[in-house]
């Protein structure tokens, strides 16, 4: 009996071992596996929630999105699409009783409704041009969609012909005489972005977005810029009507009766206005506002609009983060919105008459907001470092509320993690056989004794005992924020699969820490930035001694592609580097990117009569210094950091007698977007982190 006691007891010790010797670490493979959650939608009863998940087939190296339905109190998914391309942006019917989403089946992205009776989904009404985004009037009785189009053709269906005549077309020539010709990756052909009204019916539609302007706006908008009054008597939408959209970011609130007859400039503010959101009871539009015009990253206010009396009120005054994506509570007197706090991204409830506030979820990284119709649950998708996003909700039942000049320190606070619950499992058999870990917070007094804060991740299966290599990950922006998710470009989880530690730092400049923290890298690109970054390495190095101070890499991109290419022209204390679009020039960068508005505000104006920080801040002018084995990755559809950079930067490398490689994308933009490119991507950049690494 002792002898079988104590081999119960010997099994027992090793179990965990054994689970653990199973799993194994993240391949690229891997994580292209797994399933994308998104566009979650409550049923207007409150019981059900569709959603679209998206996977991704390596060897046809293309993506499909299908639909999905659970109940909103969990349960099993049901499929409700199973078409090979994409079936996405889910909208319930109001009265509940069908789903429609946009789908490309017959050819061109159209409206398709789904009955929950049964049947094959049907294209609700054909549109020449295609739709873009859809939503629904509360009561059901219009439809408004958006769509490209040439402003001065004849209808839809010209624009179509025009597009045609175009592609079929010998001369694929453009004669250009404006600015903002092209956007991120594509050139917009001198096409504006529409809203159309269409009843019921689907038998007719028209335009209550005229003018040559872009509604939804090219830039600065949010994921709703287009929505219905309560009553469906109104649309409120964002445009931007200045005359170079290339130097503004004076995106403003409209409304429009259904009709179309007329349009109202809601909003005065020459910075940016977006993401317009009607109260249920009809009283209140709230919307997004920044303070200061020509700069992209100032700091999103709520602004609350009483229709009835005109006032307006800037609901988060003394609230010193940005205000993201917003739901209203059922009963009108409470907003639930996200916002970026030290590496996640949590959300908040404000009571509208007291400007109070209350943390709802402070941990990971949340979006996507739904509330139920009786307004006990909040529902959303979160995602971590070891796991893609996935459905959760949250009881709304005895909230904390709080002056706003103590919300942050209580953000600070893992709340509600007992009252969340994990709705989706859509991932679970491909992550428990995968040894994932959590990241870990870590802060330090930077050069200036500026408190800064950063993301630490030990690889799979981590032994105190040993030593391993540091990956040093420069997150772009400038002002970004490296976060608590499953980043499908820059994965910190992939990252560290060789077996490296890897160290992120949210420098000056980041979101999530406050404006005047944000502010700190504008005009000062490889000042204070660069500063933050060596001293926070020296720190890693100091604190933590299972790292191997003799092996550090360093990799970026856009921002931090810049910040490589500085890095390569200011210390050797590397032993590789990888560059992903990174800005080599900033005064050929400025002559050849889209928004101007945005190296305008970080260095002062334009180059030709501001010259002082365009040579200052570029990577250039220390040329002649580089030493540091570098990688150079670049796509000739990056219309944001233009292929051309990447090119200088490599040919400056080659010219110094530096180990360098080029890889070069013909058919990417500014991220790397197809799975066998992604895979080559990782294969290229583990590999020469791997090859100088150990050097």
């Amino acid at each position: 009996m002792k002898r079988a006691a104590f081999l119960v007891v010997l099994l027992l010790m090793f179990v965990p071992s054994i689970f653990s010797a199973q799993k194994r670490a993240m391949t690229v493979e891997d994580m292209w596996s797994m399933g994308r959650v998104s566009q979650p939608v409550l049923s207007p009863d409150g019981k059900r929630i569709v959603y679209a998940v998206t996977t991704y087939s390596m060897k046809e190296n293309k993506g499909n999105s299908d639909l999905y339905m659970i109940p909103s109190g969990g349960g099993k998914a049901i499929q409700l699409t199973a078409y090979s391309g994409y079936d996405g942006m889910p909208r319930w019917r109001p009265d509940g009783k069908a789903i429609d989403f946009i789908s490309a089946r017959d050819g061109s992205l159209q409206i398709y409704e789904l009955s929950l009776s049964g049947g094959d989904a049907r294209m609700l009404a054909s549109v020449p041009t295609g739709v873009t985004q859809f939503v629904w009037s509360p009561d059901g009785k219009f439809l408004a969609f958006s769509t490209r189009l040439y402003v001065n053709a004849k209808n839809l269906s010209a624009s179509v012909k025009r597009d045609r005549e175009k592609q079929t077309s010998k001369v694929k020539a453009r004669l250009i005489d404006h600015l903002f010709y092209r956007y991120w990756n594509h050139w917009l052909n001198g096409k504006r972005s529409h809203v159309f009204v269409m009843p019921a019916s689907m038998d007719t539609s028209w335009d209550v977005t005229p003018g040559d302007y872009d509604t939804p706006p090219l830039d600065l908008g949010s994921g709703r810029d287009f929505v219905f009054s309560p009553d469906g008597r109104k649309i409120a939408f964002v445009r931007n009507t200045d005359s170079v959209v290339a130097l503004s970011t004076n995106n403003d609130v409209f409304t429009a009766p259904v009709s179309g007859r007329s349009v109202t400039r809601l909003t005065q503010n020459k910075a940016c206005d977006n993401e317009p959101v009607y109260s249920p009871n009809g009283t209140y539009l709230a919307y997004r506002a920044m303070k200061r015009p020509g700069f992209e990253a100032d700091q999103y206010d709520l602004i609350l609009y009483n229709r009835k009396t005109g006032e307006r009120q800037n609901l988060t005054e003394a609230f010193d983060l940005d205000v993201g994506e917003m739901v209203w509570a059922p009963k009108s007197d409470r907003i639930y919105f996200t916002t970026e706090h030290q590496g996640r991204v949590k959300i908040v409830a404000i009571d509208i008459h007291s400007g109070k506030m209350a943390p709802v979820v402070t941990q990971h990284y949340n979006r996507s907001l739904q509330i139920s119709p009786d307004g006990k649950w909040l529902y959303f998708i979160q995602q971590a470092a070891y796991q893609p996003f996935e459905i959760f909700r949250v009881s709304l039942k005895k909230l904390k509320f709080v002056d706003q000049s103590k919300i942050k320190a209580v953000l600070t606070e893992k709340t509600n993690s007992v009252n969340v619950k994990q709705l989706t499992f859509t991932n679970r058999a491909r992550l428990t056989k995968l040894k994932l870990n959590p990241l870990e917070d870590f802060w330090f007094s930077s050069f200036d004794g500026t408190k800064v804060h950063g993301l630490l991740l030990k690889p799979p299966f981590f032994d105190p005992a040993k030593k391993y290599p540091l990956v040093f990950l420069i997150h772009g922006g400038p002002q970004g924020m490296w976060s608590d998710d499953f980043h499908y470009r820059w994965n910190s989880e992939l990252f560290s699969s060789p077996g490296y530690v890897v160290a992120m730092i949210n420098f000056r400049g980041s979101k999530g820490y406050g404006q005047k923290f944000c502010d700190a890298v504008s005009k000062d690109w490889g000042g204070g930035p660069y500063k933050d970054l060596m001293t926070g390495l020296d720190y890693i190095l100091k604190k933590y001694d299972f790292i191997d101070t003799t092996k550090v890499a360093a990799a970026g991109a856009s921002y931090g592609g810049f910040m490589i290419d500085w890095i390569a022209g200011h210390t050797n204390r590397f032993k590789g580097l990888v560059t992903h679009d990174g800005v080599f020039d900033q005064v050929s960068m400025y002559g050849a990117t889209e928004e101007l508005w945005f190296p305008e505000w970080e260095f002062g104006g334009d180059p030709y009569r501001h010259p002082e920080l365009y040579h200052k801040w570029s990577p250039s002018a220390f040329a002649k210094y580089f030493k540091t084995p570098t990688l150079v990755i670049h796509s000739q559809k990056d219309f944001r950091v233009p292929v051309t950079q990447g090119f200088q930067m490599f040919t400056a490398l080659q010219r110094m007698g530096v180990p360098s490689k080029l890889l070069y994308f013909p058919d990417e933009g500014h991220f790397i977007t197809k799975p066998q490119n992604a895979r080559l991507w990782w294969n290229t950049v583990l590999g020469w982190i791997a090859e100088w690494i150990n050097k």
